[in-house]
């Protein structure tokens, strides 16, 4: 069976593969504050909080952070609601 491209909304009709997530976390601790600052200066921040707080630092498998102004909690909940979805088709079928 083929595996689909998952889609996944992070805020402000931004949407971004969720396959290619590696990790989401707070942007509260030091490394984390680290990490964003080391990828400004790397050019490989994409920042798609509209000029509102960071509340996500999304972390793909291509080295690109991702700053989203939504929970990770609930974009974790939109991975896994896309998820159940899924599965819910697949018994379906």
């Amino acid at each position: 069976m083929q595996q689909g491209i998952k889609l996944i909304n992070i805020g402000f009709g931004n949407i971004m593969i969720a396959n290619r997530i590696v990790a989401i976390v707070s942007p509260e601790s030091a490394p984390i504050k680290r990490l964003v600052s080391d990828g400004k200066d790397k050019g490989i921040i994409i920042d798609a909080t509209y000029g509102r707080r960071t509340r996500a630092v999304i972390i793909t498998d291509s080295d690109y952070i991702v700053l989203s102004s939504i929970q990770p909690e609930t974009i974790a909940s939109r991975i896994a609601g896309t998820q159940a979805q899924e599965s819910i088709e697949i018994e379906d079928m």
